[in-house]
């Protein structure tokens, strides 16, 4: 009997030591491929549908091909979960006596150099801040990894973790007093050493561009690569070959240059006059554009008037504290590095206002609610990932639930240059014609027309109710922030016109993590949400029993880098919107409606609004590329489903 089939059997290795295992023949062929592409040193495409059971398929030939593996992730939760949980099962059930190394961002590393200079002179936002900040000392002293995810009790977006962790701008290296007790040195350390590592896409791509910079090697050499969530790749690919400066940045190069100022050129008040201009500066930029959550064109950015004179004045300011760090950099290491950063951030500045990009490089300006970034993208990775792919001989892995349009590749191949990859594709093992049901409603409004999010509250109002009725939770899933913001509030409406009492939660009321806890307690919860609800998120049972998607999740046409692209594959001849844009939609809509039906016993309704599903020929494509649920488009068959009892609900 092969090794896999007998491993992953219902009375094999994995199913005497794990009590959930389910032995599927998906997770025995994907991980015979696995294994085949590991001892070939060759490139796999594999989507998996939920329930295959992918980690353990990629772990188990991973930990038993006896070479050095990395294991990239899309979320810092999955990689815990790997580093914490799955990793150390696996290697028991295999008797292998592999070394495992977590490795993330140096973010997420408390820096004894940058806290202690926090602790002494940091202007905090509030008490609260300071509060966190003393409770990070006093972590410090007692942790063995500085790894911010163990310190339970300071939040993950406090403001004090900026201030107690470095960045690779102001990172001292060998020249700071802290070097021989740093915890990202250490966790590097362990990684070079270990015979798999655990990192994530960003970590990942800031080694491959460092490489490119000639500043040595992040993650260590390795036989294999495999990457999770493979669908982010494209994304996160585009952000590390691409440019940006932030006003995040120079924000905090102004509080580091006052910070180090005040300790090693207290005597010298230019510098910290310096400092705080370029720190004006830089909000001034951000405030020069309006509106919030955009991504725009750089001519659209300029067409606001007072963008142009708040750029010029932010590249006066940073060339003034470039000339006072210059002139003080020798006092200290940590004016040193600031100087190095102020001329970085220089450099970029005049790429980005000199348009020096060429023609394949998008520039474009990102608006946040309190930051702005300035960016320079790629309209095509494909060479430059294949060119990184080049050179050592190893394995390289791709997988994720949503890679195909139907079982075609050629999108996700293309976008990565994968032309000699091999591709495989394993459906779900789940019994969807019997456990979930796809409506669509009939007489929907065009998708584009004005009352469209009263349309989609009246359509979805009678499901959400039927599943509220049942005990049951509902997420709705929107295409856009204004069309979220704007369901809940129709929604709210209709619990109190209906006088029904069922919790109405929306995205941003707290934490993605806080938000889901509540999700799940509460049972029968409606959750309105945007796009970081799509898709990384495990409820399982009646919790979430319904998921409603207002549209097909395009990408907006205006979108800077979407639209050179587009713009790109019209000049070659080529259909963009077929090409490009719908197989990326479909992707998008695999990840939503991947939320649904999580286990064997999950049973739920996907409904989607959009007409342009069954009105459009397009839309055939994106509902074959779902997993194969019942159809309907009456609202009656779908009380019909939710008045039948869960499989496991209590009598």
């Amino acid at each position: 009997m092969p090794v896999f089939k007998k491993l992953f059997s219902a009375d094999g290795s994995f199913a005497q030591a794990i009590g959930d295992f389910r032995s599927r023949p998906q997770q025995i062929d994907m991980a015979e491929h696995i294994a085949a592409a590991i001892a070939s040193n060759s490139a796999l495409v594999a989507e998996a549908g939920t329930g295959t059971g992918k980690t353990f398929a990629y772990l188990a030939p991973a930990l038993l091909s006896g070479g050095k593996v990395v294991i990239s992730t899309g979320t810092k939760t999955l990689q815990d979960q790997l580093f914490n949980r799955d990793l150390p099962a696996v290697r028991d059930v295999l008797k292998v006596a592999a070394s495992i190394a977590l490795l993330k961002g140096r973010s997420n590393y408390v820096c004894h150099y940058h806290l202690e200079r926090a602790n002494d002179n940091a202007r905090l936002a509030s008490r609260e801040e300071a509060a966190h900040l003393r409770k990070i000392v006093r972590f410090a002293a007692r942790t063995a990894t500085g790894d911010k995810s163990e310190c339970i009790d300071v939040p993950e977006d406090s403001g004090a973790w900026a201030a107690a962790t470095s960045t690779r701008e102001n990172c001292l290296g060998q020249e700071c007093p802290n070097h021989a007790e740093c915890f990202v040195l250490g966790a590097r350390a362990q990684a070079m050493m270990a015979d798999v590592v655990v990192v994530n896409h960003h970590l990942f791509f800031a080694d491959v561009m460092l490489k490119d910079e000639g500043m040595g090697e992040l993650l260590p050499a390795c036989n294999t690569i495999i990457f999770d969530e493979a669908h982010q790749l494209p994304e996160v690919a585009g952000l590390f070959f691409g440019e940006s400066i932030s006003t995040t940045q120079l924000i905090d190069l102004g509080r580091d240059a006052r910070m180090e100022g005040i300790a090693l050129a207290k005597d010298y008040a230019p510098l910290q006059d310096a400092a705080v201009a370029v720190d004006k500066a830089a909000r001034d930029v951000r405030l020069a554009v309006r509106g919030e959550n955009l991504r725009i064109t750089a001519d659209r950015a300029f067409e606001d008037s007072a963008f142009a004179p708040a750029l010029k004045t932010l590249t006066t300011a940073l060339d003034e504290l470039t000339t006072q760090l210059k002139s003080q950099s020798e006092r200290g290491e940590g004016l040193a590095n600031c100087l190095v950063r102020a001329q970085e951030l220089a450099l970029r500045l005049k790429r980005w206002r000199g348009d020096e990009a060429g023609a394949e490089m998008v520039r474009w300006v990102e608006v946040y609610s309190q930051a702005l970034s300035l960016n320079l993208t790629p309209l095509d990775i494909a060479p430059i990932f294949k060119r990184q792919m080049e050179g050592h001989p190893r394995a390289w892995i791709f997988t994720s639930a949503t890679l195909a349009v139907g079982n075609d590749f050629s999108h996700y191949c293309g976008e990565l240059g994968l032309t000699a990859a091999k591709t495989a594709c394993w459906g779900s093992p789940f019994d969807y014609q019997n456990n979930a049901l796809l409506y669509v409603p009939p007489e929907m409004p065009d998708p584009n027309s004005a009352q469209y999010q009263e349309a989609v509250t009246e359509a979805a109002w009678p499901v959400i109710r039927a599943a509220g009725a049942a005990g049951r939770g509902s997420f709705v899933l929107c295409t856009s922030l204004r069309a979220m913001r704007r369901i809940r509030e129709l929604l709210e409406v209709k619990l109190q016109n209906d006088k029904i009492e069922l919790p109405l939660l929306m995205q941003g009321e707290g934490s993605r993590s806080e938000l889901l806890e509540r999700f799940r307690s509460l049972g029968n919860a409606i959750l309105v949400a945007s796009v970081s609800f799509w898709e990384g998120i495990d409820v399982r049972g009646d919790a979430l029993s319904l998921v409603v998607i207002d549209k097909l999740p395009f990408a907006p046409p205006d979108d800077p880098v979407l639209a050179a692209r587009i713009e790109k594959l019209r000049a070659e001849g080529r259909n963009p919107f077929m090409e490009y844009q719908l197989p990326r939609a479909v992707i998008s809509m695999k990840q939503g409606a991947g939320r649904l039906i999580r286990d064997e016993t999950d049973r739920g309704v996907l409904m989607i609004c959009d007409p342009r599903m069954l009105g459009k020929p397009y839309g055939r494509r994106v509902w074959q590329s779902l997993p194969p649920m019942r159809r309907t488009r009456e609202v009656a068959d779908v009380e019909a489903f939710f008045a039948v009892k869960s499989p496991d609900a209590n009598d």
